[in-house]
C-alpha cells in the first residue's frame, strides 16, 4: 500500500513522461464523457476485460461530452482521464484547451453514427415535425408574430400555435441538460437549420456571428423545455402518463424501448438505421471517443482497447456493437478510421 502511494505521489507530481519506462501508477484505462456513447464504451469495457487476462476492464464513466473532454483536457497525468468519449465532434475551444495544459497529441476515433430524436409515450398524437417548428417552439426568441423582422421572447404555447398542422398540445419537452453532446448536436442540427429559414436570421451570421448563435441555438427557459442532467431511464418516467409530452433522445435508446415510443417525423422523414446512415435524417450525427495519446504505452491496454473498440468484430457492419443501436461507418471510412487508430493520428481541425 505505501508502495502504491509513492507511485501515485510521484506520478501526480511529475505526469506519466517520467514513468513510462516503471511501474504505471493506475493500472487501469479511465474512460468519461457522452452518455450516448457510455453504453457502446462499457460493452467493449466488459469484452476487453473478459478475454484480456494481462489487463484490468476499463473504468467508462458517464459524465456527459462537455464535463468528459474538458476533464479529458485538463492535463497529462495519472489523475486524468486517457480517453473521452463524445456525442459531438471535439471543439476547436477544448482542443486549444488540451493544448495550453499540456495535452499536446489528441486521437479522434469516429465509432459510428447515431440519430437524435423527438418522441412521445407510445398512444399520444402522432408529431409530423419541421426543424422551423422545432426552432419556433424550443427557441428562446423567435420572430414576432405581427412582425417577422424583430425578435421577442418566445410567445408560443402549444404546438398548434407554432403550426397549424401539428396538435392543439402545450409544449412541454424533455431535453438534455448543456453538458451533453446531445444538447449541442440538436441545437446545430435542430433549432439552426430551423432558425436559419428566416432569411434575416440566416443573413445575420454573417454580420454578427455572436448574435446569431445566441438566437439560433438557445433554449427558451420558460418551463416548456427542461433540463435532463440523468439518464434516459429518468426521462422515461416523466414521460408515462403524460400524452402531451415530448423528449428528446437517441436513437439507440428508441431501438431497445419501441415498445414504450413513438417517435415524431422530422421534414418528412422517419427515424431508422437506414434513414441514418443515408444522412437523409436531418438530426444524424456522427459518435467519437478520443485519446490522450501521452498515455498510450504507460497505461496498461490503451493501444489494445482502443484497437478492440474499432476492430470489425466491434464496430463493423455485423458487429456486437451494432447489435446495441450503432450505425456503423462502411467502406472507405472505416477503413480510414481503423488506419488512423493503429498510426494513432491526432486530430487537426
Amino acid at each position: 500500500m505505501f508502495k502504491r502511494s509513492i507511485i501515485a505521489l510521484v506520478a501526480s507530481s511529475i505526469g506519466l513522461g517520467g514513468l513510462a519506462h516503471a511501474q504505471a501508477a493506475r493500472d487501469y484505462i479511465s474512460v468519461v464523457g457522452s452518455s450516448t456513447v457510455f453504453p457502446f464504451a462499457a460493452v467493449v469495457a466488459e469484452r476487453f476485460g473478459k478475454t484480456n487476462s494481462k489487463f484490468k476492464t476499463p473504468k467508462v464513466e458517464s459524465t456527459g461530452t462537455g464535463g468528459g473532454v474538458k476533464l479529458f483536457c485538463s492535463g497529462i497525468g495519472t489523475q486524468y482521464p486517457d480517453i473521452a468519449n463524445a456525442s459531438r465532434r471535439i471543439k476547436a475551444s477544448e482542443l486549444e484547451l488540451c493544448q495550453k495544459n499540456g495535452v499536446k497529441d489528441v486521437v479522434e476515433v469516429k465509432i459510428g453514427y447515431d440519430g437524435i430524436l423527438i418522441a412521445a409515450e407510445k398512444g399520444g398524437p402522432a408529431y409530423k415535425l419541421t426543424r422551423k417548428d422545432l426552432f419556433l417552439a424550443l427557441a428562446k426568441q423567435v420572430p414576432d408574430p405581427a412582425d417577422p423582422n424583430s425578435l421577442v421572447a418566445n410567445p408560443y404555447k402549444t404546438w398548434h400555435q407554432v403550426n397549424a398542422a401539428l396538435p392543439n398540445a402545450a409544449i412541454n419537452v424533455f431535453g438534455p441538460a448543456p453538458n451533453h453532446g446531445t444538447r449541442d448536436a440538436f441545437a446545430e442540427l435542430a433549432l439552426e437549420p430551423g432558425c436559419q429559414s428566416f432569411a434575416w436570421l440566416k443573413a445575420l451570421k454573417d454580420v454578427d456571428e455572436n448574435r446569431y448563435k445566441k438566437v439560433c441555438t438557445q433554449v427558451r427557459e420558460d418551463g416548456a423545455w427542461t433540463d435532463v442532467s440523468e439518464d434516459y431511464a429518468l426521462v422515461m418516467g416523466k414521460l408515462a402518463g403524460n400524452h402531451q409530452a415530448l423528449a428528446v433522445f437517441t436513437f439507440s435508446y428508441l431501438d431497445q424501448n419501441r415498445e414504450k415510443l413513438s417517435a415524431a417525423t422530422v421534414d418528412g422523414v422517419a427515424i431508422s438505421i437506414d434513414t441514418i446512415a443515408a444522412g437523409s435524417y436531418p438530426l444524424s450525427r456522427p459518435l467519437y471517443f478520443y485519446v490522450k495519446k501521452a498515455h498510450v504505452g504507460v497505461i496498461p491496454g490503451i493501444k489494445e482497447f482502443i484497437a478492440e473498440f474499432s476492430s470489425d468484430k466491434a464496430m463493423g457492419a455485423e458487429g456486437y456493437l451494432v447489435e446495441r443501436g450503432l450505425i456503423p461507418l462502411h467502406g472507405a471510412e472505416f477503413s480510414s478510421v481503423r488506419k488512423d487508430v493503429a498510426d494513432l493520428k491526432p486530430v487537426r481541425l
